[in-house]
């Protein structure tokens, strides 16, 4: 069974950063389609960044790209998701998901056939 489990959210100030972690038991990164999204009260969830197997790469959501950054380490079966320059529209509760190396980019980015969740972190961003 996979299980995926997220951490490192916390309280941070406007322009700060922070690095959320995702650390996955039961499938490999390395050849999984892993992803992030966020949730901000009272909205939907949206997509955020994901990285693929197979050499395929990343994509992340055309409103973060640039200060956003995802990346995973085999070794420790974990994947990140850096996050600089963030600002109070950043706040939300991030999500990370696994699902097959078969995905494509229009199922991931509407976060279909994900294996599993994490049950969030809460990422603040205030003042």
């Amino acid at each position: 069974q996979v299980q995926v489990v997220e951490s490192g959210g916390g309280l941070v100030q406007p322009g700060g950063s922070l690095r959320l972690s995702c650390a996955v038991s039961g499938r490999a990164v390395s050849s999984s389609t892993m992803a992030w999204f966020r949730q901000a009260p009272g909205k939907e969830r949206d997509f955020v960044a994901t990285i693929r197997a197979g050499g395929r790469g990343t994509s992340y959501s055309n409103s973060l790209k640039g200060r956003f950054t995802i990346s995973r380490d085999n070794a420790k079966n974990v994947v990140y998701l850096q996050m600089n320059s963030l600002q109070p529209e950043d706040t939300a509760v991030y999500y990370c998901a696994a699902g097959p190396s078969s995905l494509i980019l229009s199922t991931i980015w509407e976060g279909r056939n994900f294996d599993a969740w994490g049950r969030g972190t809460q990422v603040t961003v205030s003042s």
